[in-house]
């Protein structure tokens, strides 16, 4: 039950050409990843942003370098150095949008959402409290809207992205993350996720599934993702939300919670540069759910957002705070212990008032229980009963031990400020 990803985020345009993503397989591999996540690496259309793709079969021209080696040749070796540390490589997916100047405008604008005087619709995001009124409306200019619902030519359209799917498995990728996957209809991923495992069984899928409605991660269920990405990085320890969601997204695939992401805002800048606040946040990720993501970066407490356009290898910053040997032990931790690497039952035995947040969480198909016990305060020290705390794992005492440390002993368990401890039976 160790496979459950635990995952690297290396963003491409902070690292360089891709000789220099090698570099860090190394160090990923020591900290207990098991995965590498790479956002898109291919040529880019007038706006430079990773994610307004113009050629999915082209390397971004940063990334190759002066390398003479086609395009698939420099990606193919990046890929076997990371099998070599035992590391899977996922790229990002985009398929719901391309560039606004990409390659398929111009040979396939049948593909495209147009507006009514026939130009290609760009993407956009409304004000839901005032819909129609288009002065709250947030378009992507550089991005041209794929019609999955009306293109007259649905079929190639699909059949182009199993065949890119094909393509970039045959070089050696192992699973690929679907950039913002409510957009796209479940049915079309059903037939992409399909004849890809016709050609590699054993690929994996991603669903980015945030910020949208829970009615459009339910049309995904029968889409064939192996996990989606969950929003505990938002939760306040408080609100009932976010076990809810829990509750109703496990039965579609299971998740994967992230401390924060390249699109959020650095943990670290938030919190100051408070590395406590980095290490609650890190350790709540791995407990709540099976998988777990950290961008590059965040080990090191990095402050600055990685920028889709902007960011370059000059943009390192320096260490800050070093959180590699916290988060080795973390993920060793939770690769050694099957309950936390499925998505079985949990729920919160505190009262959401109380200052201590107690979550339970148990094996659906595997023994085993873990009580994961919270003080989100940053000033103020708490406490929890250990006899208490037996009781909800169903042991005594003398039968429990804490998951970061050797063992459990006094009457009371004692939290720090912005501090987390994991407990489980000994026989667990």
């Amino acid at each position: 039950m160790n496979n459950a990803p635990r995952i690297y985020n290396l963003f491409p345009l902070l690292v360089g050409q891709v000789s220099r993503w090698e570099t860090h397989l190394a160090r990923i591999a020591a900290m207990g990843f098991n995965w590498v996540f790479v956002n898109p690496f291919h040529c880019p259309g007038f706006s430079g942003s990773l994610y307004a793709v113009k050629d999915y079969y082209s390397l971004h021209p940063l990334f190759r370098g002066d390398s003479d080696k086609s395009d698939d040749e420099i990606l193919r070796h990046f890929l076997k150095s990371a099998a070599k540390h035992g590391l899977r490589v996922m790229m990002d997916l985009v398929i719901n949008h391309t560039a606004k100047d990409s390659v398929l405008t111009q040979t396939h604008p049948e593909w495209f959402a147009h507006e009514n005087d026939g130009t290609i619709r760009s993407p956009f995001a409304a004000d839901p409290d005032e819909p129609d009124n288009v002065a709250k409306r947030t378009v992507w200019g550089d991005l041209a809207e794929i019609d999955f619902e009306h293109s007259p030519d649905r079929q190639g359209l699909v059949r182009y992205w199993q065949d890119l799917v094909h393509h970039y498995t045959r070089i050696g990728f192992a699973g690929f993350r679907g950039d913002a996957a409510y957009k796209v209809p479940g049915e079309v991923w059903g037939e992409v996720i399909g004849a890809a495992r016709e050609a590699a069984p054993g690929a994996y899928f991603f669903a980015e599934s945030l910020g949208c409605q829970p009615k459009d991660v339910a049309q995904l269920n029968t889409a064939g993702f192996d996990y989606l990405f969950n929003s505990s990085k938002w939760w306040d320890f408080r609100a009932d939300w976010l076990l809810e969601q829990y509750e109703t997204f496990r039965h579609i695939a299971p998740s994967i919670a992230f401390p924060e992401s390249h699109d959020t805002e650095r943990v670290a800048a938030d919190s100051g540069g408070d590395e406590r606040v980095s290490r609650m946040c890190y350790l709540f990720a791995a407990a709540y759910s099976s998988g777990l993501m950290m961008p590059i970066g965040y080990e090191y407490g990095f402050r600055r957002k990685p920028h889709v356009v902007e960011s370059r290898p000059e943009d390192w910053e320096p260490v800050h705070f070093d959180l590699t040997d916290f988060i080795s032990r973390v993920n060793r931790m939770k690769a050694s212990t099957p309950v936390l690497n499925e998505e079985g039952p949990q729920r919160r035995i505190t009262p959401a008032g109380d200052p201590v947040v107690a979550l339970l969480r148990e094996g659906e198909t595997v023994p085993g229980r873990v009580l994961t016990l919270i003080n989100p305060d940053p000033r103020t020290r708490h406490r929890f009963s250990a006899t208490e705390s037996a009781g909800i794992l169903g042991c005594v005492p003398e039968r429990m031990r804490e998951l970061m440390a050797d063992s459990v002993t006094g009457e009371w368990i004692d939290l720090p400020p912005l501090s987390i401890r994991l407990l489980t039976p000994t026989d667990a």
